[in-house]
């Protein structure tokens, strides 16, 4: 049933001059009109929650990433609505260290900028990531355009040190039993 034809009834009803019961020429146009309502309210609640970010699901998204050159690479929804809100916190004057790394999140993935002792020069790692995060490629472009373009950005990835094979007690014994590959042993970083 209609949820603005019983609405609509509600209202007409007290005044006793229509016949409100479906079948009647005055109900039916009241429930297909009820029904307009309906469609128009499901309409304008889809619509409101696509336009408010922290509620947007499809639509309301694509069309904000479509309004950057480079969006992350983020698989979920809630996701790919912190990288956009990240990468509208951005603005022309904010190019200090910290208004950086919180646009810098817009990647899609943790990252964090430093500076080094080198003057001029960036440092950008994934502390949340052991070796290089997937789709690198894409989020390197991200970074790129999000970094002033004076400023040299090195990239750093986190893999197993020797020393941290030994706070962690690893043997070759307990290597092999695990079964890892290079690949994955040097991955096997607690972060």
């Amino acid at each position: 049933m209609s949820e603005y034809y019983g609405y609509l009834c509600s209202l007409l009803e007290p005044l006793r001059l229509y016949d409100l019961r479906r079948g009647s020429i005055s109900g039916s146009e009241l429930y297909t009109a009820g029904q307009a309502l309906d469609e128009a309210a499901q309409a304008l609640e889809h619509t409101e929650c696509e336009g408010i970010l922290p509620l947007a699901q499809g639509e309301g998204l694509a069309r904000r990433e479509a309004l950057f050159s480079h969006i992350g690479a983020s698989p979920t929804a809630a996701l790919r609505r912190e990288a956009i809100a990240a990468l509208m916190r951005l603005s022309t004057d904010g190019f200090t260290l910290q208004a950086i790394n919180a646009a810098i999140d817009g990647c899609g993935i943790h990252a964090v900028a430093e500076e080094t002792e080198q003057y001029g020069v960036i440092k950008v790692w994934f502390p949340n990531t052991a070796g290089v995060p997937d789709g690198f490629d894409r989020i390197r472009r991200i970074v790129l355009d999000i970094i002033p373009c004076h400023l040299l950005t090195e990239f750093f990835f986190r893999y197993l040190t020797w020393r941290e094979c030994e706070q962690q007690g690893f043997t070759w014994r307990g290597v092999e039993d695990a079964r890892h590959t290079w690949e994955s042993f040097q991955k096997a970083v607690e972060v």
